[in-house]
């Protein structure tokens, strides 16, 4: 059910708000409904937004923007807990400096680049998303983690969640391409560089992730072995976090009704 109808919400002034819920987890337990959610940034919300967000109950935010991007576009939402787990922007900074050069960023420039980027975002910024599992761990208070598009330092962090949960590698790989449905990148283009080549950068490729994935797999010994050395998850804190993200073995997980006056996104 990677895309099921219940799980993208299409809010008025943000895109790629989904729900991680449904997908099975460790021992058959599926993942709980309404308790994890990633987006894009969250700096344009309406009135008609901040009713939705209060309707599912989001009480925490962590975001993974870097300084200059948080004070640009700051969060526009009252009431919620805030965190930021800032992860500075390199891809951005590596083409200005390329151009600087006058060297070329062509199609297979930038596929190098994000992988590059998804390789950083597992190993010298794991940090971050080990900070991001202390805080699952002290509540199940419902949240929403995002970044700028909430596509890559989010897409690397909603990974790193279902598999800790249990999710098969296919179906986290299947969750990390919806963004390619649900996002709407800006209307601006950076200047000077290629149309096809800014398409590489706000879409995801399942090379992106599987950069990551094999530096887990190859340089850490496989997804147990970092998610105990890197991200503090030993087997207590595992069966802790599984305790309060997926539904209890005996419980038929019935699908969440829809939210008063708002259609959940079936595209």
């Amino acid at each position: 059910m990677p895309n099921h109808p219940h799980r993208a919400w299409p809010l008025q002034g943000a895109t790629n708000f989904r729900d991680l819920g449904g997908y099975p987890g460790h021992g058959g337990r599926r993942v709980r409904w309404r308790r994890l959610f990633r987006s894009e940034h969250l700096g344009g919300l309406t009135a008609a937004d901040h009713a939705t967000l209060a309707a599912l109950g989001l009480a925490r935010v962590f975001d993974f923007r870097g300084i200059d991007e948080r004070a640009s576009t700051p969060n526009n939402l009252p009431g919620v807990q805030e965190h930021s787990l800032a992860i500075e922007p390199t891809v951005a900074q590596r083409m200005e400096a390329m151009q600087a050069a006058g060297q070329a960023i062509t199609v297979p420039v930038m596929v190098a680049l994000m992988q590059e980027l998804y390789r950083g975002l597992v190993g010298p910024q794991s940090h971050r998303y080990r900070e991001l599992f202390d805080h699952l761990l002290a509540s199940d208070a419902p949240l929403v983690i995002h970044c700028t598009a909430g596509k890559d330092r989010t897409g690397v962090a909603a990974a790193l969640i279902l598999l800790a949960l249990g999710v098969p590698v296919e179906v986290v790989r299947q969750d990390y391409l919806l963004t390619n449905v649900h996002y709407r990148p800006p209307a601006h283009a950076a200047t000077g560089v290629p149309a096809d080549v800014m398409a590489v950068m706000w879409r995801v490729q399942q090379g992106f992730l599987d950069a990551a994935l094999q530096v887990v797999e190859h340089e850490h010994g496989g997804i147990d072995h970092y998610l105990r050395d890197h991200l503090g998850l030993g087997e207590a804190a595992l069966a802790s976090l599984r305790d309060r993200y997926l539904e209890p073995a005996s419980v038929s997980q019935p699908v969440p009704e829809p939210l008063v006056g708002l259609a959940p996104e079936t595209r």
